[in-house]
């Protein structure tokens, strides 16, 4: 390997949501990776550190080229400068792309269990979610049709916010069901938003497929949000696309970031984006092998110390899902219990919805030996349960 992912990290003492814990606690919740951006990424924010001046920033073509390179390179997927809106970030620009889309009172649909914070961004722009409960057998996830299709013909619901790749299961819908989702949209006059934030980290030999890429009908009824700041470690950079192949939805789309002050960069999104685009691949690459190795390591050893505790066979993200509805069906209870006893600071399933209160979230994206210590925490927790 050429570069260092087991170098220690301490990021106590530093404004860390992740690490703002007690003294002998660890984090393993958060979406947050323990590893230092790519050095690519480094050189670039230091070099425009250096020059000392953080006036203001505007979005130049060759941030958009950055994304047209990577998603040509890595996913075939052709991409236009004019199908991209510059974002502070993707929470930011689904709760923006909701106002501009949707009026009090009408709905959402989300398939749950799902990424906690779309709940947050529903509930406070006056809107309400129509949760369509994924289908789960087996340890696999897979959609509802019926159902979907029930809540997509309902004529209150407008929108439907997808998370492709998934968080919190890591399933990586596959192109049929994606066609099949935009089909479904188009027929009843709904508006995808897909959050892709976690497409680049897939395991090995696995790719996810942008929603818009599928057909015309995908392409038509959505608007894709992707950013570097979860594969390259940048959350605190703000810096997003909003990527809209419909022309008279892509207008809309940028109003509403405009008039909420959401599409004027900060002094070291343009540059980060840029390095990571055209000049990380091989490290990214690496840390896909990384995470999918620590996985591995998860499920083996909770296979063979925790039998009881399911880890959910997925290939994407870095975050693992665990089935404890052998032992609970009250997640809150169970991550205060672990966090008691062994101090190890885990994600409540319930907070995901749908049949999330079995299960509890792991964020599996740290050194070998925080991992395994984290591990050593949950088996000494739950071994008597």
């Amino acid at each position: 390997m050429i570069y260092n992912f087991e170098h220690d990290t301490d990021r106590k003492h530093q404004y860390s949501e992740k690490w703002d814990v007690a003294k002998n606690e660890l984090p393993m919740w958060i979406a947050d990776m323990d590893f230092p951006t790519a050095p690519c990424v480094q050189d670039a924010i230091i070099k425009r550190a250096k020059q000392g001046i953080f006036g203001y920033t505007y979005v130049p073509d060759a941030w958009k080229d950055a994304y047209i390179h990577w998603w040509k390179v890595r996913y075939g997927v052709y991409l236009k400068r004019d199908y991209m809106l510059f974002a502070e970030g993707v929470i930011p620009s689904i709760s923006s792309a909701l106002r501009s889309l949707m009026r009090p009172g009408e709905k959402v649909l989300v398939t749950t269990p799902v990424y906690h914070v779309f709940f947050d961004i529903i509930e406070n722009n006056g809107i309400t979610a129509n949760e369509s409960p994924l289908i789960y057998v087996d340890g696999k996830y897979s959609i509802d049709w019926e159902d979907l299709e029930e809540r997509m013909a309902d004529p209150a619901t407008t929108v439907f916010l997808l998370c492709n790749p998934h968080n919190p299961t890591g399933t990586i819908w596959r192109r049929e069901e994606l066609l099949r989702i935009g089909e479904l949209a188009q027929t009843y006059h709904v508006k995808v938003i897909s959050d892709e934030i976690h497409c680049d980290l897939v395991d090995p030999g696995y790719s996810y497929t942008p929603f818009a890429s599928v057909s015309r009908a995908c392409a038509r009824v959505s608007l894709s949000l992707v950013s570097p700041s979860k594969t390259f470690n940048l959350a605190g950079i703000h810096s997003s696309a909003v990527v809209v192949l419909n022309e008279n939805l892509r207008n809309k789309i940028a109003r509403g970031l405009k008039m909420e002050e959401l599409s004027r960069p900060g002094v070291f999104a343009i540059d980060t984006t840029i390095a990571a685009y055209t000049k990380g691949a091989d490290w990214v690459d690496e840390l896909r092998s990384v995470l999918a190795d620590n996985k591995q390591y998860v499920r083996e050893r909770l296979k063979t110390e925790l039998p009881k505790v399911k880890v959910i066979y997925s290939h994407g993200t870095y975050l693992m899902w665990l089935d404890c509805s052998a032992i609970t069906n009250d997640a809150d209870s169970l991550i205060k219990l672990i966090r008691e006893k062994s101090g190890l600071v885990l994600t409540s399933g319930t907070e995901f919805r749908g049949h999330g209160s079995c299960f509890l979230r792991m964020n599996a994206a740290t050194q070998r030996e925080r991992l395994s210590d984290g591990v050593d925490r949950l088996v000494k927790a739950l071994k008597d349960l």
